[in-house]
C-alpha cells in the first residue's frame, strides 16, 4: 500500500501531460488517471521532505559528531544555529521538489498507470482511494507511523547508540583518528581542597 501511495503521490498534474501522443487510452481511462493524480496531490510535501531525509540525516549525524569538538559553552548555540539552517533548507527546497514532482509525474506515473492498469483496475483503485475507510485510515496514518516510530526508537536507541559509537571508533581507528578524550577514559574528579 505504501508503494501505491508513493506512486500515486507523483500524480498531480493535468491529464494532457500524463498521456503520450501515442496513447490509446479511452477518454474514461484518461479521466480516471487524472482523478488519481488529483487524489494523491496532498502527498507531495511528504515526498519532498522524505527525499531530503537521508542526506540531511547524514549531515546532521556528522554535525553531531563534530559538535562534540566545539567548546561546551558554545555547543548549544551552535546546535541551534545548525538546526535553524537545516530547517530553512527544508522550507526553501521542499516546495521546489514538490513543484518538480507535479511537472514530471504525469509523464512517468501517469504513463505507467495507463500502461499497466486496465480501466476496471483503475475503477477499483479509485473506489478504494475514495472510500470512507481509506480516508479514515489516511487521516490517522501519520499518527500510526509516529506511534510505531516512537516506540521503535525507545526500544532500539540505547543499543543502536552503543553500536554506532563502536562503529565510529572502528572507523576512526582505520583513519588513524583518536577518539575524544572524554569518551576514551572516565573524567577525572577534581581534588577536594
Amino acid at each position: 500500500m505504501k508503494f501505491l501511495a508513493a506512486a500515486a503521490l507523483l500524480l498531480c498534474a493535468n491529464l494532457s501531460l500524463a498521456q503520450s501522443a501515442t496513447s490509446t487510452a479511452t477518454p474514461a481511462k484518461k479521466e480516471m488517471i487524472a482523478k488519481l493524480l488529483t487524489l494523491q496531490s496532498q502527498s507531495y510535501d511528504q515526498l519532498a521532505r522524505s527525499l531530503m531525509q537521508q542526506p540531511l540525516g547524514n549531515l546532521m549525524q556528522g554535525a553531531g559528531a563534530a559538535l562534540q569538538q566545539v567548546p561546551a559553552e558554545k555547543r548549544e548555540a551552535t546546535a541551534k544555529a545548525i538546526e535553524a539552517d537545516i530547517k530553512k533548507f527544508v522550507d526553501d527546497n521542499a516546495p521546489m521538489i514538490k513543484d518538480k514532482a507535479v511537472k514530471i509525474a504525469p509523464g512517468t506515473v501517469g504513463t505507467l498507470l495507463d500502461e499497466r492498469f486496465s480501466e476496471d483496475e483503475l475503477k477499483q483503485l479509485l473506489a478504494w482511494l475514495e472510500s470512507p475507510v481509506y480516508k479514515k485510515f489516511s487521516q490517522i496514518n501519520g499518527e500510526l507511523q509516529k506511534a510505531l516510530g516512537d516506540k521503535l526508537l525507545a526500544e532500539t536507541a540505547p543499543t543502536l547508540e552503543t553500536r554506532f559509537k563502536a562503529l565510529q571508533q572502528s572507523v576512526g581507528k582505520h583513519l588513524g583518528i583518536a577518539p575524544p578524550a572524554a569518551s576514551s577514559a572516565p573524567a577525572a574528579k577534581p581534588a577536594k581542597k
